[in-house]
Order: structure tokens, then sequence, then C-alpha cells
């Protein structure tokens, strides 16, 4: 059974100079991205435009980040949540197909359901599947929350092992606590500025933008944490914490792609209505890049 744990980028999607997908550059990252010690790769999720993408394109980059991954030692989420639980079905059944090791689902939103409803939802997901299943939690995105309680009622679904929780961290400490003796539900934050403090209350990981940039810091700060090294931990953390910011203060996915296409790894640009960060940004960027050695 696959463990949800560690540090896992949130993958962009490369595209080319007119919007298509970039196949050879999601292979490329893939691979960039394994060697660098990452625990697994969240294909097609908010950083990787999913909603700007057809359900075509998404089984697609599926397939590549499988493929690309085959001879490495990281493991591939897809992200195949969608507004309808059949539609979520379909693009979790191909997923599982093309040999992922897990789904990523958000709870439905926009068309909003009850709490019975969402229960339901993944229920009838988890009915149709083999492979495991993880929560996409993000409120702040989709206006819906659940409480801690209602996601400890969530991870008794069968194939339910996990949750990336995109919330605060009252919220995420509550949620430890409450699943602290559960050997089968993993917690991982979905900020990085909260993975430090998400790893100190007993969580598994994180799943977040500067992963994409910084994975290899992100391992090592995980690493000493295991070990028991807070202080080397925080250390690392505060290397970093400038360029959290920075994914935070335009659209994104458009920091971290300037930042790749800095770095000379494959990015491109965002698909509208997402436009190019400013210059202001690029500055900071290159900043920050250069005293981390990226650049």
């Amino acid at each position: 059974m696959y463990k949800f744990k560690g540090v896992i980028p949130a993958m962009v999607t490369p595209f080319k100079e007119n919007r298509s997908i970039d196949e050879e550059g999601v292979q490329t990252l893939v691979k960039k991205l394994s060697k660098q010690g990452c625990h697994g790769l969240l294909i097609g999720g908010s950083t990787g435009e999913y909603t700007l993408m057809s359900i075509e394109e998404r089984k697609r980059i599926f397939e590549l980040a499988v493929k690309a991954a085959k001879d490495e030692q990281v493991a591939i989420i897809a992200n195949t949540g969608c507004h309808a639980t059949e539609h979520t079905i379909e693009l979790s059944q191909f997923a599982q197909k093309v040999g992922v090791d897990a789904v990523m689902i958000l709870p439905t939103y926009y068309l909003k359901t009850t709490k019975e409803g969402i229960i339901k939802h993944y229920k009838d997901i988890s009915k149709k599947l083999d492979i495991p299943i993880t929560i996409y939690h993000y409120p702040e995105a989709t206006n819906v929350l659940l409480t801690p309680e209602e996601i400890v009622k969530l991870s008794e679904i069968e194939n339910i092992i996990g949750i990336k929780n995109t919330a605060p961290m009252q919220h995420t400490s509550k949620l430890l606590y409450l699943t602290k003796d559960m050997d089968n539900f993993d917690v991982l934050t979905g900020y990085e500025h909260l993975f430090l403090a998400t790893l100190a209350c007993g969580g598994s990981g994180v799943i977040g933008i500067v992963n994409n940039i910084a994975a290899k810091e992100l391992v090592e700060m995980y690493n000493f944490i295991q070990e028991g090294n807070i202080n080397r931990a925080i250390e690392v953390n505060n290397s970093l914490v400038k360029l959290y910011g920075l994914m935070e203060e335009e659209p994104c996915p458009g920091p971290v792609k300037a930042a790749l296409d800095m770095m000379g790894l494959p990015a491109g640009p965002s698909r509208l209505p997402i436009v190019p960060v400013s210059e202001k940004m690029k500055k900071n960027l290159e900043i920050e890049l250069r005293k981390l050695g990226k650049i």
C-alpha cells in the first residue's frame, strides 16, 4: 500500500509558447524532481492548472508522468477531482489504469451539496477504485470547509489514506490530534510555511508550490526532523521563508513558473486568465534564487 508522506511538489504543467502541453517538458520535470529525493509528485493539481485543461489533457499528463517515473523512486499522485461525481470516477479510473500510485480528490464545490453529499461523493468514488484516495482540502479556493471531525469521518471510507490540508495551522493541529492514533491516515499540509510546524505536531509532509524550486532543501528539512535535529531543520526553513512569501504575492502559478524558467527548467507560460509575473517579481525571485544557489 502506498504511504502518503514526505515532500511532494504540486508540479507545474509545462506549456509551450502557444500554451499547448510541453510533453517533453512534463517528463523532464518529473525526472528532475525525482532525482532530488521527492517522495511523490502531484500531477495536475491547482499549481498544475487543471482547471484550465480539458479532461483529455488531464489524462495525457497522467500518462506522461507515469511513463517518466517508471525508472524513478517516486510516487505519482493524480489530481482527479471534478465537479461531478461521475466525471471524477471516470478520470480516477483512467489514472488507475495508466498506473498512478494514488489519486487526490476535492470535495464537491461550486454547485455545493450537503456534508452528507460530500460523504456520498467519496464513498461512491471509493467503490469504483482499487488504489488509494487522498482528500484535497482547500477551503480558501473552494469555499468548502470541512471540520477536523468531518475529515475524521471521511477517513473511515475504504481506500482513503490521507489528506492534503491547505488550511490554517489551528485546523491542522486539531486534525493531527484527532488522528494521532490512526496508522492508516496521514496529514500533509498544503502550505510550505507550515511544513515545519506540521511535522513538529506529528504531520507527515507537505505538498506545495515551493517544492518545485527547492525540493532538495525541503527533503533535507524533512530528514532533519525524522532524525530529531530540529535546529538544522529550522535553519533550512529560515533560508526559504522569503521564497515562500514570493509564491503568494502574485497569482499562482506565475511566480513558480517564472522561477523555473530562470533555473533553466521547463515551465513556460500559464494559460489565461493567469498572466505573467511583474518585473518586480522577477527581480525579487532572482535575488532569492541566487541566494539559494539555484541560478
